[in-house]
């Protein structure tokens, strides 16, 4: 493997391109219209166009993408996260043109991707699952049967995505009825895939997922896991590492569920389990995120371990250490979104001691209203969550991001909140958090 694709944009570009730079390894950008002037393009050692800024025409055209890679004498393809990151028809294009897809194959991300035979499989794996349909579905009427059949209230998902996207809380049929068309409609935008699938809510239990990662001869590392309870619609805002609220017993349970899992599944690469976490020894399968997530740096930083980098290894034909990753510290990240497009004026991100920005702003850069809102993650690493959460109000205050609206405010809210401080949260912190705040102005 000589050169590298980066088949994506922003700050999960940069990032990939500065590990492959780190392993001598030659990359390539591509770049939707309205990304010409983006730093991931002047960062790598080639850049091609290939499409409008509408994600459709560019950033989700696998017939463009593929066409960069065997144009430019790319031998490797980095789908990053996101777009086309868990597509399987990429994937197999990939395969199918000779070039290495970094991540599982396109077999296993079809079998994790619908959500359906993700959890079969996860069943024979003796993984608990919560209760959900059977299968997927594309119409309403059937979707109304199935949320009887399991009882309100339902999570409506999309089958073939992740991120929040297409998904909705569904508390009666009438709401069902409702909201089926807008949630599948966002589903078919997002994943060009508008089937759906639906699972038993449970009410106010806390989001912990586990990173592994595997090797083509079998092993399977476990990276500690995540708390990335605190979600505002369903997108996370602030992720930990490690999750404070485990006990040891149901920590290591999770982590041999989760190894259990990539093994029955022959998983090669980075990937992620996640469980909705209801109390001690009570955890059930949500799905497998098979990419790199946004929130791998908080990993990174509890573990010493460059998970892009080992991304790029295994996919090489590396092997893993068969020695597990020991945990250390804290961390936490701050998911910074912009809340209007625009020009950045100016730009001061913090730094120091066990401080991490992540982001492919610069002054001058013009934030296009075409993509995802986040423009830059703020990592912070101490011995203690106290000690870091202390760290990241820091960081957070002394950011400065001029030109545009960010949530910058809103997360030191959210950081000084006495309920998050004593880690007493859950999924639905940010939506009580808000609920009260409008109600305290009313």
């Amino acid at each position: 493997m000589k050169k590298v694709l980066i088949a994506n944009r922003g700050e999960i570009a940069v990032r990939i391109i500065r590990a492959c730079r780190e392993l001598n390894l030659r990359t390539v950008a591509i770049y939707s219209v309205a990304d010409k002037t983006a730093l991931h393009v002047q960062l790598a050692d080639e850049a091609v166009c290939v499409g409008a800024a509408d994600p459709q025409k560019s950033y989700l055209n696998i017939n463009n993408i593929v066409a960069a890679a065997v144009t430019t004498g790319a031998d490797a393809v980095h789908p990053g996260y996101g777009f086309l990151s868990e597509n399987a028809d990429f994937a197999k294009s990939c395969e199918e043109q000779g070039l290495t897809f970094i991540g599982p194959a396109a077999k296993v991300i079809a079998q994790m991707g619908d959500k359906a035979a993700a959890r079969e499989i996860m069943q024979a794996a003796d993984v608990p699952v919560i209760p959900g349909s059977p299968g997927g579905f594309t119409e309403q009427k059937v979707g109304l049967r199935l949320a009887a059949d399991v009882g309100y209230p339902v999570m409506l998902k999309a089958a073939a995505g992740g991120g929040g996207k297409g998904m909705r809380v569904i508390e009666s049929a009438k709401q069902f009825n409702h909201d089926f068309q807008l949630a599948q409609s966002e589903a078919e935008k997002s994943f060009a895939n508008g089937e759906m699938y639906l699972e038993k809510y449970i009410d106010r239990p806390r989001h912990i997922e586990v990173q592994i990662i595997g090797d083509e001869k079998g092993h399977v590392l476990v990276l500690g896991e995540r708390d990335c309870s605190l979600q505002q619609h369903h997108q996370k805002m602030i992720e930990e590492a490690p999750s404070d609220v485990l006990d040891e017993a149901t920590r290591q349970q999770m982590y041999a569920t989760s190894v259990n899992a990539a093994k029955t599944i022959h998983y090669v690469g980075a990937g992620t389990i996640e469980f909705l976490y209801a109390g001690p020894g009570q955890f059930y399968f949500m799905e497998m995120n098979t990419r790199v997530q946004v929130e791998h740096p908080i990993t990174e930083l509890i573990t010493d371990q460059d998970i892009v980098a080992l991304q790029l290894k295994v996919a090489a034909g590396e092997e893993l250490p068969e020695k597990q990753a020991a945990v250390h510290g804290h961390a936490l990240e701050c998911r910074v979104n912009a809340q209007t497009p625009g020009k950045i004026t100016g730009l001061h991100l913090p730094g120091g001691n066990g401080v991490r920005v992540d982001t492919a702003l610069y002054q001058g850069y013009e934030v296009p209203p075409d993509y995802d809102a986040m423009i830059a993650k703020i990592i912070v690493y101490a011995s203690d969550r106290p000690t870091a959460v202390a760290k990241m109000k820091v960081a957070i205050e002394e950011t400065v991001i001029s030109g545009i609206q960010t949530n910058l405010d809103f997360l030191d809210e959210l950081l000084n909140a006495p309920a998050y401080t004593a880690d007493d949260i859950n999924i639905t912190f940010i939506d009580d958090f808000v609920a009260t705040k409008v109600g305290s102005n009313a």
